[in-house]
């Protein structure tokens, strides 16, 4: 029998029993959209893990309060175990460092805005004039922080802080109450959107000394440090970590980090996760073929005179096993393109409901899913196929 009449012959009995084709058809799809679905929504976290953590700068350094390092026990640690906060000094002090470019102190905090009548609670973000470069973020009017006067009692708001307390009415000039303290309005950030946990266009930046002052407190949440090149970043980290161990009596008791180690480390969790939840979502491709040799040894049960009368005509099991191959082959076939086509339905509505998600499906995810249903469609159909090869003619014809 021809290849081309293997197929004919294939098609026409997918075709002449809808109800069975269709269950295949379905099972296959099912399993084959959860995968692209699935891989879509970790690949499309990951991604905007990744790009949150990149709008910060190629050359960004992380100070953090406290080592993250574990060891064992150290009987100096005993002694000494309490880290030192950080403060506005240590901010300062690392500008010295001859790979560092500037830094930026971070205070962060939570109050209630007043203006005319309007209160909103927002996010406070206590730093320096050099914040706003080194996050590479942009004003939509006024200025920022003035670097010469670093206690003057001034704000910079979001942009959607600007929309919901001020409305129409210009906010440069006006006077905002900010807990029990007032803060002139000198600058509104261009919309951006969300950051690191904060969402830019919800915040207040005042001058890092103010922050303190409202919050009673002289410590810092972290420090920023840019340094002067992409290829410094290394000796800006050692640089920071020398500066900072000396200014705290010789204890390294800060943890200092590059955004390339942040974005690493999240990728590969990120990463990891997605070929998880892809390998649970391939799980219903294995159900699904079971199915499908369900349905096929019903079917070899059928078409039992049929195959018999093949048979008669000298057909050999060869060509009947190459029959059912390729019908099993082909209810795989259009049971991966309908879910394929599912799948990308799905990640378009989650990309809807959640527009700040890249949710597309990967590449590898999408071939894989279809490779995967065809050779599980084909390995699950030999069965009934070699049952099919296997019977006799003249017992297939008496069972007519």
């Amino acid at each position: 029998m021809k290849p081309a009449d293997t197929l004919r012959f294939a098609t026409r009995a997918a075709t002449g029993y809808p109800l069975r084709t269709l269950l295949m058809v379905l099972a296959m799809s099912i399993g084959v959209a959860a995968v692209v679905v699935l891989t879509a929504l970790g690949d499309g976290a990951r991604r905007y893990v990744v790009n949150e953590f990149a709008s910060l700068g190629s050359s960004l350094v992380i100070v953090l309060p406290g080592r993250s390092e574990t060891g064992g026990f150290n009987p100096v640690n005993a002694i000494t175990s309490t880290p030192r906060d950080l403060t506005v000094e240590d901010s300062q002090a690392l500008t010295r460092a001859p790979a560092v470019l500037r830094s930026a102190p971070i205070a962060v905090g939570t109050s209630e805005a007043v203006w005319n009548g309007k209160l909103r609670d927002v996010t406070l973000v206590g730093t320096s004039a050099d914040y706003l470069k080194l996050r590479r973020m942009a004003l939509a009017q006024g200025r920022f922080l003035p670097a010469e006067e670093p206690n003057a009692a001034v704000a910079v708001i979001g942009a959607k802080i600007q929309t919901e307390l001020f409305g129409a009415t210009p906010a440069i000039g006006q006077v905002l109450r900010i807990g029990d303290r007032r803060v002139r309005v000198i600058g509104v950030l261009a919309q951006s959107g969300q950051g690191l946990g904060m969402n830019a266009d919800e915040i207040v930046i005042l001058p890092v000394a103010v922050a303190q002052a409202m919050f009673n407190s002289n410590t810092l949440f972290r420090i920023l440090v840019e340094a002067k090149d992409r290829s410094l970043i290394e000796q800006a980290k050692v640089q920071t970590r020398e500066i900072l161990k000396a200014r705290h009596d010789g204890e390294e008791d800060v943890t200092v980090i590059t955004q390339d180690a942040v974005l690493k480390t999240f990728d590969r969790i990120l990463s990891t996760l997605t070929y998880g939840v892809a390998g649970i979502a391939a799980i219903s491709l294995a159900v699904a073929g079971i199915l499908v040799m369900n349905v096929m040894l019903v079917a070899v049960t059928q078409r039992t005179a049929e195959i018999g009368l093949l048979k008669a005509l000298g057909a050999e099991g060869r060509a009947i096993r190459n029959l059912f191959l390729a019908e099993a082959a082909l209810l795989s076939a259009a049971g991966a393109v309908a879910g394929y086509l599912l799948g990308v339905a799905g990640a378009f509505a989650l990309r809807t409901a959640l527009p700040v998600l890249p949710a597309y499906p990967p590449n590898w995810a999408v071939v894989a899913a279809l490779i995967t249903a065809l050779v599980t469609g084909l390995l699950f159909g030999v069965l009934p196929a070699n049952r099919a090869a296997r019977l006799d003619p003249v017992e297939a014809l008496m069972k007519r």
